[in-house]
């Protein structure tokens, strides 16, 4: 999955000719970046993120069944969650100081420190409610997004490393943390919902619901995409502003439900590997390893991209189009899966995992908790 986030990320690192990432950048550049950007805008794009937001709300209600088993009760509970995402947030600070102002680890952790009681303790009903709901002040963000673009990208094309870091968290404070709040709470929410039924604890027990909603989750996001790949690929030009609004706003909304079917993607591939060998071979191992290590890849994904093509670093973000970007998203995912399985095999957990829990439980003075 996170393939996904490395195709997602790595356009933003585009810079040149006044635009940053869009299909405007694209004008008059090979047709094969322009296919390329229209398959990620379709099947990536404003996909990803939501898929984790639902992974991240389901991790949480695990962490609490964790916790709840050791005899800790919720009032602990919300108070860790809050900690861990407190943290969190000053992780993806210095993230995007040093790195990359499209974080994401600060902007699930504020929302784990907003909505900790609400994710412990709310009903289910309440839940699919408040996600229902949220689709109007999404709605709302969406519509008026486009405002606040013109900052955005910008670090990745300035020489000046102190000036970039000063952009990056305008850029990160501006998109990253203040539009996940909008975009990201109704995913959050139906993975905890998702997680207190187990559909990916016991995906053999729900294969029945995870088939369905995977393969209409990923049509309803490819339909819902496709209008607005056209425009960044620049193969259609929307005959009136409110009608690149409205397709901009569909793309997001239908990105919901790509995000679900990548999950439940997942839940369907663990079945079929559950079912196949009763040990998993080494492809499969290194990707649990990556995914037990997913910060820390996650992390890594900035320091290549940073590496290559930032102004400051390589100063191929200005040279190459979307299908090199594309290629040097995979084969980065390709290296970090590597890492991982070398430090699994080594006995290694991840170092940006290994320090969140220190600090998250360094002061809960109990072992229990631990």
């Amino acid at each position: 999955m996170l393939l996904l986030i490395a195709l997602a990320n790595v356009p933003l690192y585009l810079y040149g000719d006044g635009s940053f990432g869009d299909g405007i950048w694209l004008r008059g550049h090979p047709v094969v970046d322009q296919t390329v950007l229209f398959g990620l805008t379709v099947l990536v794009r404003g996909r990803a993120y939501p898929m984790f937001a639902f992974l991240f709300g389901y991790g949480i209600v695990q962490l609490q069944r964790r916790l709840a088993s050791t005899g800790v009760d919720d009032v602990t509970v919300q108070r860790l969650i809050r900690r861990r995402g407190t943290w969190m947030v000053l992780i993806g600070c210095c993230h995007a100081l040093l790195l990359f102002s499209g974080d994401i680890i600060g902007a699930y952790g504020l929302l784990a420190v907003l909505l900790a009681g609400m994710l412990v303790r709310a009903r289910e009903r309440m839940l699919l409610i408040i996600s229902a709901v949220w689709v109007v002040p999404l709605v709302l963000f969406r519509t008026l997004e486009g405002q606040l673009s013109p900052l955005h990208g910008k670090a990745t094309s300035t020489t000046d490393v102190l000036q970039a870091a000063e952009m990056r968290i305008l850029e990160w404070v501006q998109h990253s943390v203040v539009g996940s709040i909008f975009i990201l709470v109704p995913a959050v929410l139906l993975g905890v919902c998702a997680a207190r039924r187990r559909l990916l604890d016991e995906p053999q027990c729900h294969h029945r619901f995870l088939l369905p909603v995977a393969l209409l989750g990923v049509a309803l996001a490819a339909a819902g995409g496709l209008p607005w790949a056209l425009v960044k690929a620049s193969w259609w030009d929307p005959p009136s502003e409110a009608v690149a609004m409205t397709v901009g706003v569909v793309q997001t909304l239908t990105g919901f439900a790509g995000g679900l079917g990548y999950a439940a993607i997942a839940g369907l591939v663990a079945i079929r590997v559950q079912h196949r060998e009763q040990r998993p071979g080494r492809v499969i191992s290194a990707l649990v390893a990556c995914g037990q290590r997913s910060m820390t890849c996650y992390l890594l994904q900035s320091v290549v991209f940073v590496t290559v093509l930032a102004s400051y670093g390589g100063g191929l973000g200005n040279r190459v189009g979307y299908a090199d970007i594309a290629a040097l998203a995979v084969a980065t995912w390709v290296l970090t899966v590597l890492v991982a399985a070398w430090m699994s095999g080594h006995g290694y957990r991840g170092p940006a995992e290994v320090l969140l829990r220190r600090l998250t439980y360094r002061a809960a003075g109990s072992a229990a908790v631990r």
